[in-house]
């Protein structure tokens, strides 16, 4: 199945670059290992697509409200991090 989301362009730029190989999104939405995620860039300061789009296979995938780790007071006091690796 193939996604498709907005990006922000300095997003965008480092997802291009290689520098970011991790999303956070909000789970409002279906996806699994395999999808195709379609990211488009999103120019934020005229409010409109640039044009340019990446296509990345997703290969892992974690629900937030999957964690069972930290209790909720933990999570409103110091907030959630994501850490990408390879």
């Amino acid at each position: 199945m193939k996604i498709e989301k907005k990006t922000w362009k300095r997003q965008f730029q480092d997802i291009l670059d290689g520098k970011k190989n991790f999303d956070v999104r909000l789970y409002d939405f279906e996806c699994k290992e395999g999808d195709t995620l379609v990211l488009r860039e999103w120019d934020e300061d005229v409010g409109k697509y640039t044009g340019r789009t990446i296509e990345k296979v997703i290969t892992y995938v974690s629900k937030v409200n999957d964690f069972k780790f930290w209790k909720k007071e933990e999570i409103d006091k110091y907030g959630l991090q994501v850490i990408g690796f390879k």
